[in-house]
């Protein structure tokens, strides 16, 4: 909504963390919440591998992390590194030399809990490598797998012992004097993700990396992490952003995205305002959302656009849209411009003209933008 003032009522006071670099993206501190996604194809399958993270990329993936379980996985990262237009995070568990083979070959981050891949030597050999290549490290607690003299003390997976967790891995990084390290404390659960992640941002200064881990199907898993991190990112908490979903994973980048856009994080592209529509319709709002979506998915540009079927709410939304259109009846309806009125158009051109305006409106403030710099 560019042409609307600053809402101080809106404004998050975001947690204040330390600062790291994934590559060339910073974490924490006062840099942008990242959006961050996972390939699910074979690692060893280059070509497929790298055309995943390609498409995640152009959806906005500012990161994307990518599983190395085997040797054959840490030998294919080096040419999906060398083709990845954004920085590549190791999935690691616990074989420590895959950790070893990802850091030297260039991934920008290892996903790793030091505590579970073997003796204080194997621990050392490893933050060397992340030191000597650049890397950074996230601590991935689970409930799923927390440690089982945790899982002994707390008699089950508990906020407490998820935290506990972390800072034991927090301190073996900083006994070994490395600090460039982001942690997440994920359960499936939403209000044990949720009391986890409150503990752990008054536990420490380190980037956190947010998500509702194994949450579900397209549907399921959006509602789920849009609930859970939503309430967190309300509360300032979280510096980077996962959607776990069982679905393609373009799909875990919009949807992070998305959570971002309605809490007023992140802007990326045409955020549409649209009625579920009813009798009162004056053309086929279901159809022209779905049409719009499709061809405004190339604009990167921030921008509101309101798609409303009639005339009670529709002028009221357009007042605070960059571009909107409300249907008048009688097959046509009037366009608004930064929140007045300025033409009447048809419904039968409404699409392919409302997606001109969209388009000249990005071209013109991608101009400025380029002028102001």
């Amino acid at each position: 909504m560019s042409h609307n003032p600053i809402r101080p009522w809106r404004d998050i006071e975001r947690r204040k963390s330390r600062q790291i670099m994934v590559g060339n993206v910073a974490v924490g501190g006062d840099a942008p919440i990242s959006v961050q996604t996972m390939t699910n194809t074979d690692t060893s399958d280059v070509k497929a591998t790298i055309e995943q993270v390609q498409r995640c990329a152009i959806a906005g993936a500012d990161i994307v992390r990518i599983s190395t379980p085997d040797e054959s996985s840490t030998r294919a990262l080096r040419e999906i590194v060398a083709e990845s237009p954004v920085p590549i995070v190791a999935d690691i568990h616990f074989h420590y030399k895959r950790a070893i083979e990802a850091a030297e070959a260039g991934a920008a981050c290892l996903r790793i809990n030091p505590g579970n891949i073997g003796d204080a030597k194997r621990v050392r050999e490893v933050i060397k490598a992340a030191k000597d290549h650049g890397c950074s490290i996230r601590i991935g607690v689970n409930a799923g797998s927390l440690e089982k003299h945790l899982l002994e003390k707390y008699g089950e997976p508990c906020p407490d012992a998820m935290v506990e967790s972390g800072l034991d891995h927090i301190r073996i990084l900083q006994d070994n004097d490395f600090h460039e390290f982001k942690i997440s404390v994920k359960a499936s659960d939403v209000f044990l993700a949720a009391a986890a992640y409150q503990k752990l941002a008054e536990a420490t200064d380190a980037p956190i990396h947010l998500g509702i881990t194994e949450a579900g199907g397209l549907v399921s898993g959006t509602v789920k992490s849009a609930v859970g991190l939503g309430n967190l990112l309300w509360a300032g908490i979280g510096d980077t952003i996962r959607v776990s979903l069982s679905a393609d994973p373009v799909e875990e980048v919009k949807v992070g995205y998305e959570i971002l856009k309605s809490l007023g994080l992140r802007h990326r592209g045409v955020t549409i305002i649209s009625c579920p529509s009813c009798a009162r319709q004056g053309f086929d709002v279901i159809k022209t959302v779905a049409a719009l979506e499709d061809r405004l998915a190339h604009i990167t540009t921030s921008m509101s656009l309101s798609i409303i079927g009639c005339v009670v709410n529709g002028p009221g939304e357009a007042l605070m849209t960059d571009i909107g259109f409300t249907g008048g009846g009688a097959g046509s309806g009037m366009v608004y411009l930064a929140g007045k009125q300025s033409h009447k158009l048809g419904n039968e051109a409404m699409v392919d003209h409302i997606v001109g305006l969209v388009e000249q409106k990005a071209a013109a403030l991608e101009a400025a933008k380029d002028a102001a710099e």
